[in-house]
């Protein structure tokens, strides 16, 4: 089974809601998979075989660990995971181990987020802080606002992550609202580029 995540927010294959929330996927090139988040730990999914969507839920979850209950179009738990502990974060508390924000990345989220009990990320302890390893466009939000809290929970972290929170220091980055809001293209340019040379460096 061949998986695409669309990344884009223009894809007449899926409703707007999916495609903000990141939930379109494509199998083996033509066949379209939503997930759309109902709650904190719930998504539903919509695609034309139930029967074979695990992968497509392990796929999914890389990105959205947090989401354990999943049901098809009438509600029909059809897989299930441990659920995840989540907690409180003060946003004020976490370092980003990202230095750019998208723009449009930024108008999508908040379509679907109300508040910043909808904000859920990924996070690990270090140095009496929290680092954050994904979900920066929905912290950047979540300040903007002056949302003081979201929930958070602890992941595993890769290696690299503590040299892009090294990176994130050095260019002035050591709280949310230091983070530089691009435009797309900006974005794409810079943030991919700078991921592109670290990951050729090594």
């Amino acid at each position: 089974m061949d998986i695409e995540r669309i990344n884009d927010y223009d894809d007449p294959r899926f409703p707007r809601e999916v495609l903000n929330q990141h939930g379109a996927f494509v199998v083996d090139g033509k066949y379209p998979c939503s997930f759309r988040i109902i709650d904190e730990t719930t998504a539903e999914i919509d695609f034309h075989d139930y029967s074979d969507v695990t992968p497509l839920i392990e796929n999914f979850r890389f990105y959205a660990e947090h989401v354990t209950v999943f049901c098809d179009k009438s509600g029909k738990v059809i897989a299930e995971f441990p659920k995840i502990k989540t907690f409180p974060l003060g946003v004020g508390l976490i370092q980003p181990s990202q230095f750019y924000v998208d723009e449009d990345k930024v108008n999508a989220v908040s379509d679907f987020i109300a508040s910043g009990n909808d904000i859920v990320i990924p996070v690990m302890k270090r140095d009496g802080r929290y680092i954050s390893l994904d979900g920066h466009t929905r912290l950047y939000y979540a300040y903007t606002r002056g949302w003081n809290t979201v929930r958070a929970f602890e992941a595993e972290v890769n290696d690299y992550v503590l040299e892009f929170v090294e990176e994130a220091k050095k260019r002035g980055v050591s709280g949310v609202g230091n983070m530089e809001l691009l435009s797309h293209s900006e974005y794409e340019l810079k943030w991919n580029k700078f991921c592109d040379d670290f990951f050729a460096a090594k």
